[in-house]
This record gives C-alpha cells, sequence and structure tokens, in this order.
C-alpha cells in the first residue's frame, strides 16, 4: 500500500472509533501507529518499496550462503535428542508399552536405532556423527552420559525430567550455541526420585531434584558447552567448568564422539569408523570415517588418554546372551567406572570415543578445555 494510502486509512479508522466513543486507549494505539506513518511518509517511496539495507551482519550472510546451499551452515547443530530412551521411536514392544520397552537403565548399554541423545550434544543433520559430553563425579554408579527422568508409569503428574539444563543462546545457522548443565558433587538420587514420586499420588506436589539436597549448599559443578564455527565445517568446541562448592572437587570430563547405529540394522551398509591418527601430550587427533559423510577430524586438546568402544548393544548384560565383541556401548563407563580396562580397544578404534580428563577444582575455580 503507497504510504499516503495509508495515511489516509489510518484516519479514517481514528474517526470511526472517535463516533463509537471506544476507550481512549484504542486512540493512544491509533495515534501512535499514525505518528509513526507521518514519521515514515518521507522516508517510504509511493509505490510502497522500502530502500535495500546497506550492510549485512555476518549471521544473515551465513543464512544467505545456507539457502543457496553455497555453505552448509545448518549441516552440524543441536540435533541431538534429550532423550531417545522411554520414546515411541525406539518402541518394538507388542502392546505400544514405549515406557518400559526401552529404559534409562538399559540406555548406556543398548543401541538406538532411529536417533542418538546425549547432554549438550551436536551432530550432523542427518545424525551420523555425534558429539556430547560425559561426566562422573566419582560418586555416581554410571556415568552421566544423558539426561535423567521419570516414565510416564513413574511420575505422581506423568513423565518428567529429574535434572537441570539451560539452553542459553543459539544463532539461527548454529554458528554459535551455548548451553549449561548442572552436575551434583554428591551421587545423583536415581532411585529416591523413582521411589518418593512413585509413592506420591497426583494431588501433591512432584518431588523434583532440588528437593533431595543433594544441591543443597551450591554443592555442584556448572558445565558450560559452548560450540563457535569458524566456517561451516570447522567448529571450535570450548568446555567450561566451576566448582560451585565450598570445597575441592574431582569431576571425570569426557568429550565424546560417536556414530549413531545403522549397520547393525542393515548388514550391507559400510560400517564407519573413529580412528586415533596421532596423541601426545598436547592433544590426540582423531579420524572419523563415515561412507556417507566423507572423513571428519576431531581434535582434543591437552595430554588424556583416548578411549574407543563400539556403539553396539551389551547383550551379555542385558540379555544374557554372548556379544559379537568385547567392545560394546557401555565400554567406556565400564573402564572408567568399574575400571574393566578390557572393555575399551587398545588398539583405539572404534565407534565411539571419549578423551578422558580428570581434574581437581578448589571452590569457586573455573577451567577451560577447547576440542
Amino acid at each position: 500500500m503507497p504510504a499516503a494510502a495509508f495515511h489516509s486509512q489510518l484516519h479514517r479508522c481514528i474517526a470511526v472509533h472517535q463516533i463509537l466513543s471506544l476507550p481512549s486507549v484504542f486512540l493512544l494505539i491509533y495515534e501512535s501507529i499514525l505518528q509513526l506513518a507521518n514519521d515514515s511518509a518521507n522516508r517510504i517511496p509511493e509505490h510502497g518499496v522500502l530502500p535495500a539495507m546497506a550492510t549485512t551482519t555476518a549471521e544473515e550472510q551465513r543464512l544467505e550462503a545456507a539457502v543457496a546451499h553455497t555453505a552448509h551452515w545448518r549441516r552440524w547443530g543441536p540435533y541431538v535428542s534429550d532423550r531417545q530412551w522411554g520414546t515411541v521411536r525406539e518402541d518394538y514392544s507388542p502392546y505400544g508399552s514405549a515406557w518400559d520397552y526401552f529404559t534409562h537403565e538399559q540406555a548406556r548399554s543398548r543401541a538406538y536405532r532411529w536417533g542418538e541423545d546425549g547432554l549438550l550434544g551436536i551432530s550432523d543433520n542427518h545424525q551420523r556423527l555425534c558429539f556430547a559430553i560425559a561426566l562422573w563425579n566419582g560418586e555416581d554408579p554410571i556415568l552421566k552420559e544423558r539426561l535423567f527422568g521419570l516414565t510416564g508409569n513413574e511420575g505422581n503428574h506423568g513423565e518428567d525430567v529429574k535434572e537441570y539444563y539451560f539452553y542459553l543462546d543459539n544463532t539461527p545457522t548454529h554458528s554459535y550455541m551455548k548451553a549449561l548443565y548442572k552436575y551434583p558433587h554428591k551421587a545423583f538420587p536415581y532411585e529416591q526420585l523413582v521411589a518418593e514420586n512413585r509413592r506420591r499420588d497426583r494431588h501433591q506436589p512432584e518431588f523434583e531434584l532440588l528437593d533431595t539436597g543433594v544441591l543443597d549448599e551450591n554443592r555442584y559443578f556448572d558445565v558450560f558447552v559452548e560450540y563457535a564455527k569458524r566456517s561451516a565445517e570447522d567448529m571450535l568446541i570450548q568446555i567450561t567448568v566451576i566448582n560451585r562448592g565450598s570445597e575441592a572437587k574431582t569431576l571425570h570430563l569426557l568429550p565424546t564422539l560417536w556414530f549413531r547405529n545403522t549397520w547393525s540394522w542393515n548388514s550391507e551398509l559400510e560400517k564407519p569408523t573413529l580412528q586415533a591418527l596421532h596423541s601426545d601430550d598436547d592433544g590426540t587427533l582423531i579420524e572419523a570415517f563415515h561412507p556417507t559423510l566423507g572423513k571428519r577430524w576431531f581434535y582434543a586438546q591437552g595430554n588424556a588418554d583416548v578411549l574407543f568402544t563400539e556403539n553396539e548393544t551389551n547383550h551379555e548384560r542385558l540379555f544374557g546372551l554372548p556379544n559379537a565383541s568385547p567392545y560394546v556401548k557401555d565400554g567406556i563407563n565400564d573402564y572408567v567406572v568399574k575400571g574393566c580396562k578390557g572393555a575399551v580397544n587398545p588398539n583405539q578404534i572404534g565407534t565411539k570415543a571419549a578423551a578422558h580428563y580428570i581434574f581437581t577444582l578448589s571452590p569457586g575455580e573455573t577451567r577451560a578445555w577447547f576440542k
């Protein structure tokens, strides 16, 4: 609509509202719009076309490249699920009991078919190659690799996540992403959360992680993960850990890279590989090869043990059946938590790998790593 016509129509609207004696707030709104129209009348051409912007931001340029497919800025993003276990996506039960068919207790040992989950993770847009963090405080019975929550049968108000995590920033092309996870110093109260919520009825409030007392007196770590893309395929990952408590505490940090398991369901598909190419006190270089994604490289800063296993189901633990390989999905968990040295591949090759950092933070101390 030309500016003059818009200006005239606004006058007619205000006249109608004056005749109908509507509340003065409507007049104020229309008068404000009219003032804006007056202010812009000299700047908008009569044909109604706005002048082109003189400059564009870097993010706008990335968006234009993504739309034009000249650079795949959105190939890598926050596409890893918060929770894959206990969902209809993985439900093959005969009666549709998704919550019971694939449980949180099974998740560390059982390969997913249709997706992956992880803490503050990313993947490519087809979720072939994934990255997320894993944590261990020396107290938990398992690595903290994924969020914990109650199924619909366990919660007094239905299914509910029982964690504290925050997505803080993200650009449209995922050129920058930032998230925060709060990890307790003490053992995570898995059993207490299930038992107390199951005991309560629907008229009572939910029993939350904060109610357990595990976070009292700020006894937790703040774990920030930031992703910044230099180009569509070159990304810096910064992990920052802060000890919020009043005592020195040790934390195991495991930045983890893995392939979603597609080969177990289709023997005709070529199996991807992760392999250590170089390792010294300055860092470790891992090569990732996927038949449709091609080659990518992951560099882990600093001196750390690099652990390799396979993203394949531990049939022995779950079903009492022999495993085709000694290296299975929960191999890194068993190595770190249980001290099972034979659970990871000494040849440093597999479909799941993690750099294992161990450090102690004094009260209030902050430490950062770059990947």
